[in-house]
């Protein structure tokens, strides 16, 4: 009886948590098949994010660290957008970006929702669960690794790829974090690098949805749409380790609340 309360609370604490991107991703998939009269998909989903965040502040569903997390998630992805879209990168494509009235050059202005729905779903879980941690590395050292993440995304294109080394890196500052969460009562712990993977799995999947959906797609298909290569579950890794570091800048008072297992 008591697994299957903490099983539904654990449920319903998540859904909640991922309140912003679900609604997002149900609004692709929607657009996908159903056309608004003199709206592009582009710009439906960018309003359409703009009002789920309008509903959050108003209905008090989000704190105002969160809605400040989803702002600095919304610019600093842009960034990448624009770079990874560009003529002479094209690691994706956004293939109806012209024909939208809010974009920038090949980014439709609802890209970068779709990182700071992960900067929100972050920011919220920690919340709702009351994330503690042991042996959590110095902040000053995750922030140089989450630079080095950011700085490679960009220079992979130009340079050796350090990604290998990134990992190495991860590993070496996170293997004997773990992550302590209260689903009820009890407080419950895993490694906080096992956390990590289930969160950029679930990205993973969300990733495949939007391709799916024709949203934005890799070269590979263009001709058709496949599923999304598992290898690319490592770039989600990183990148979700990057949102975890900045979502830390937040609670650099606590984080080393529990200084011992």
């Amino acid at each position: 009886m008591v697994f299957f309360l903490e099983f539904w609370q654990f449920t319903y604490k998540q859904a909640y948590a991922c309140l912003f991107g679900g609604v997002l991703l149900a609004v692709i998939l929607v657009t996908r098949y159903f056309e608004v009269p003199f709206f592009h998909r582009y710009d439906i989903i960018f309003l359409s994010a703009i009002l789920i965040q309008v509903f959050l502040v108003v209905s008090r569903l989000e704190t105002r660290n969160e809605i400040a997390m989803v702002a600095v998630f919304h610019v600093i992805a842009t960034g990448m957008e624009l770079f990874k879209t560009s003529p002479g990168v094209g690691s994706w494509v956004y293939p109806e970006a012209h024909h939208a009235f809010f974009h920038v050059m090949s980014v439709p202005l609802f890209s970068g929702f779709l990182y700071s729905a992960v900067g929100s779903y972050l920011a919220r879980v920690w919340r709702i669960f009351r994330f503690r941690f042991t042996h959590y590395p110095s902040l000053p050292v995750t922030f140089i690794f989450a630079l080095l993440v950011y700085v490679n995304f960009f220079t992979h294109h130009f340079l050796p790829d350090f990604r290998i080394a990134l990992f190495i890196f991860a590993g070496i500052l996170y293997w004997k974090t773990k992550i302590f969460f209260t689903i009820t009562a009890k407080e419950r712990s895993m490694p906080l690098l096992f956390g990590f993977l289930l969160v950029s799995l679930f990205i993973w999947f969300a990733e495949n949805i939007g391709t799916f959906a024709s949203v934005w797609l890799y070269p590979f298909q263009i001709e058709g749409w496949r599923v999304v290569p598992f290898q690319k579950l490592g770039a989600w890794y990183l990148l979700m380790m990057v949102s975890f570091v900045l979502i830390s800048l937040n609670h650099r008072k606590t984080i080393y609340y529990r200084k011992t297992v």
